[in-house]
């Protein structure tokens, strides 16, 4: 009984770590696989080995705190395990239906805790602290952006110019049978660096990937000592690599929606500030959503990018005269040089002076659409405690 019931854990672990991979590829990697610069097989190939990365180093944190802080270790049994697995994996499913990326981080640590309110060992302390950084890393990614969008982004997308040039940066040659790539002749440095960039960053959302997410699909087996944290992380990785390079080729396909329906620097930059707030939870042992940040991310660099067309002082004489101030809420997905306004640095119109007709590129989110992903986010992790809470305490095989 208890080989059967490992064999289904580590089948329930792979489908959560299958989907996972499926899903974090094409986040992680759209951008440059939309652009070119990556083929889907190499990307397949660094999302595994950048994902193992993750999940072998700070992501042994969140593995300590899933599988043994928020309840003690003796409460995963094998049978309890399973069906926290189980809740994981119907969330993902339940995301999948509506077309909402779940976070199987939020959603794993509601069914411990219903776990741990069903059996009166939860630790209380460990849940708040979680539930605190789940409130302040949203609204840092928020703020963070919005300072980046508002005074740094059209700087930043100007020089950088990622979508103008005529030429691949890098060409494939060979030595031997080995690929090597080469800059190709008519390249500009500024091209070269981009393509540098939109690749390693690229792989640094894939360790934040593997660093958050591998606890999800193994802590609870780790806890109850089924399986070794070492395995737990092969495990983990190598499903998440089954997905990349299966599944994620769909994901990789649709580069026009989600977050890399953005503008590639705007991508970038989302990509980046999302995924150092999550490698930095997972180095304190805090499981998080990658997805809610990154998406705080969108709307904080959205809004910073709309509130260009007004200053801080025109901004208080509107708040003191009772009007509203210029801002254009459709200008969030506005490239500088993407509407052939800005083809440099210096042509960057000041704070104030951008005109809000230039800025509509096309919207960068859609506020109901996000609506229903934060509801969407409260909602399943909510779900998930209750159902556990009622599971592991009414069931009378738990």
């Amino acid at each position: 009984m208890v080989e059967v019931l490992l064999l289904v854990g580590l089948a329930v672990a792979v489908f959560v770590g299958f989907n996972i991979g499926g899903s974090s590829t094409g986040v992680a990697f759209g951008p440059a696989v939309g652009s070119g610069t990556l083929g889907k097989l190499t990307a397949g190939a660094l999302m595994t080995g950048f994902a193992l990365l993750g999940g072998g180093t700070v992501g042994v944190n969140v593995i300590d705190t899933m599988g043994g802080d928020i309840v003690p270790s003796d409460q995963f049994t094998l049978a309890a395990s399973v069906a926290v697995l189980f809740f994981v994996g119907m969330a993902l499913l339940v995301s999948n239906l509506f077309g909402v990326p779940a976070s199987t981080s939020m959603t794993a640590v509601g069914a411990i805790a219903g776990l741990g309110v069903a059996t009166n060992t939860i630790n209380w302390e460990t849940m708040g602290r979680i539930v605190t950084w789940w409130l302040v890393a949203p609204i840092l990614a928020f703020w963070v952006c919005g300072v980046i969008g508002r005074y740094l982004y059209p700087y930043l997308d100007a020089w950088l110019d990622l979508d103008s040039a005529d030429d691949p940066a890098f060409v494939v040659g060979h030595v031997g049978p080995l690929p090597v790539p080469r800059r190709h002749p008519n390249a500009r440095t500024r091209d070269v660096v981009g393509t540098v960039l939109v690749v390693a960053i690229a792989c640094y959302m894939a360790f934040s990937a593997g660093a958050s997410n591998v606890a999800n699909a193994v802590a609870p087996l780790v806890g109850a000592g089924a399986i070794s944290v070492e395995f737990g992380v092969l495990v983990a990785g190598g499903a998440i690599g089954l997905g990349a390079f299966t599944i994620a080729r769909r994901t990789l396909d649709t580069v026009g929606s989600g977050l890399t329906d953005l503008p590639l620097t705007a991508a970038l930059i989302v990509e980046t500030i999302s995924a150092s707030l999550i490698t930095f939870l997972s180095l304190i042992g805090i499981p998080a959503s990658l997805a809610v940040s990154a998406t705080m991310c969108i709307v904080g660099l959205g809004w910073g990018r709309a509130t260009r067309t007004t200053t801080l002082s025109d901004a208080a004489k509107a708040a003191r005269s009772g009007k509203a101030p210029s801002v254009s809420v459709d200008a969030l997905a506005a490239d500088g040089h993407g509407g052939g306004q800005v083809k440099s640095v210096k042509e960057v119109p000041s704070i104030g002076e951008e005109d809000p007709t230039t800025l509509k590129a096309g919207d960068l989110f859609d506020p109901a659409a996000t609506a229903r992903v934060v509801v969407l986010w409260v909602l399943t992790p909510t779900i998930s405690a209750v159902a556990a809470y009622l599971v592991f305490r009414f069931v009378p095989v738990f």
